[in-house]
């Protein structure tokens, strides 16, 4: 498609929702709000130009129509309220922590412990590249109860790993990435997205989510109960995943015994283990501790992740310039910075609120169980909308079960942890969408319309698996050990 045309597309559809006469209960600024937002999706769709780019432009034309900020739907704000609305996605620590994973990627190079482990990897398990995406899923399943943000387990600990592999098949982003890359990029994204609900402690809009359960008097689970409630689900997506990636998006390179052989030949001639990478093991491991126990040791995630920059700057692992240098990362915290900004400023302006009223009038003539699956489903959906599970349930979660609750016969306790155990799978839905898909969204391997479309294809299968085994699973064997 002609580029010019494709900067035409999304400020055509802008303007063409923007024309539709306003909706009864929605204010003129809050329907600007929401056409430019629809300007900036359909533009990370088609993509004309840099993403990080259009995120900057849709925050500039919210900033300079002065929509955005709390209230700003119903009420004129000032110039300065507009602009320090536009760069609160700039102090966000997920987006921060996402920044840290691409330079903490730069020491696994070039300390060349990436390399060594990612051989070891494909000697042991290269026979198969399938057998690759499963040895990131168990990877990731290891990991996830332990790590509660997914950003820090799969951006930070294995995106630097796996990326290690595909060069050493000739796989770059730009040139031949589906010879294995983009098929791994896609099995880390999405395993990390299963492992997410999994466990209660998968990421952390899992516990957020039951805090503001119980603030709003509802039952809530604890990891066990979590863990029993999403148990047949997690086994079907947890098998299901790596092995639809390979039909649905199939690598080049099947692997072979051939691969095997070479692997362990690179991996001879690499030698003894180095300092620098003696130094970036002994970091990863008190990174991982800190990660692990950021609770208990009152560190949060990110500020472990800045910490692993600093300690590899020291080791010389890597430069200041390397730092400075490394494009992917900078361009990720405008892209993600923009996109975090404008995700809330739905709720802002008062258009989700609209959007619940309108959902909540339907929902009140459906029988409860029927009223709760349409909860789910426009919970799970909904997250198109959402830069982060975070944003997502401290925007909506109470409100829906505010909903839930006014629905006669609907058990809320059981509606509330429905619509909250697929969390994690939502984040498959876009690359914006939870902590670690900006990260493989960013290697380059995964491009844009691949993405939107694996994300709808892997979303649907999530939410239907969930719906047709997980319910019912829950609703007629589970119930009673979960509450």
């Amino acid at each position: 498609m002609n580029k010019s045309i494709k900067l035409l597309i999304p400020l055509v559809f802008g303007i063409i929702v923007f024309l539709i006469p306003t909706p009864e209960g929605v204010s003129l600024n809050t329907w600007i709000y929401f056409s430019i937002f629809i300007g900036v999706i359909v533009g990370l769709i088609v993509e004309p130009i840099p993403a990080a780019l259009i995120g900057l432009i849709g925050v500039t034309l919210a900033v300079l129509f002065k929509v955005g900020p709390v209230g700003s739907g119903e009420n004129s704000v000032s110039a300065s309220t507009a602009i320090n609305w536009a760069l609160t996605g700039f102090d966000n620590a997920t987006v921060w922590l996402i920044f840290a994973a691409f330079m903490i990627g730069i020491g696994y190079q070039n300390s060349g412990l990436g390399k060594r482990i990612a051989l070891n990897l494909v000697k042991k398990l290269g026979k198969s590249t399938l057998g690759l995406g499963y040895a990131i899923s168990i990877t990731d399943g290891i990991l996830a109860p332990f790590i509660p943000s997914n950003a820090a387990r799969s951006g930070g600990t294995l995106y630097p790993i796996i990326m290690s592999i595909p060069p050493m098949f000739e796989s770059y982003p730009e040139k031949d990435s589906k010879k294995i890359g983009s098929y791994l990029a896609w099995c880390a994204l999405a395993a990390t997205c299963v492992s997410s609900s999994i466990f209660l402690t998968g990421q952390a809009p899992n516990s957020l989510a039951l805090e503001v359960a119980g603030k709003s008097g509802v039952s809530v689970v604890d990891w066990s109960g979590w863990l029993v409630a999403f148990l047949p689900v997690s086994i079907i997506l947890f098998i299901a995943t790596p092995l639809l990636a390979y039909f649905i998006y199939p690598p080049e390179i099947k692997g072979s015994a051939h691969v095997v052989k070479w692997a362990a030949e690179e991996a001879e001639k690499l030698g003894k283990i180095s300092l620098k990478e003696i130094c970036m093991v002994f970091i990863s491991i008190c990174a991982l501790i800190l990660w692990i126990g950021s609770g208990y040791f009152g560190v949060n995630p990110t500020t472990t992740a800045i910490m692993v920059i600093i300690a590899m700057i020291a080791c010389k692992i890597i430069s200041w310039n390397d730092f400075l240098g490394n494009k992917p990362a900078w361009n990720v915290l405008v892209w993600f910075g923009t996109l975090v900004t404008m995700a809330g400023g739905l709720k802002n302006v008062g258009f989700l609120d609209w959007v619940m009223t309108i959902t909540g009038g339907y929902l009140a003539d459906f029988s409860p169980i029927g009223a709760m699956i349409g909860l789910v489903l426009i919970f799970y959906f909904i997250h198109y909308f959402f830069a982060s599970g975070t944003a997502h349930v401290t925007a909506l979660l109470g409100v829906f079960i505010v909903m839930a609750s006014s629905i006669p016969g609907v058990d809320v306790s059981l509606a509330t942890l429905l619509m909250i155990l697929p969390m994690g799978l939502m984040g498959v839905l876009t690359p914006y969408g939870t902590g670690h898909s900006p990260i493989w969204f960013a290697s380059g391997y995964i491009k844009t319309a691949d993405f939107w479309r694996l994300g709808c294809i892997f979303g649907i299968f999530y939410i239907l698996v969930y719906l047709l085994v997980g319910v019912p699973w829950i609703m007629n064997f589970a119930y009673d050990w979960i509450f």
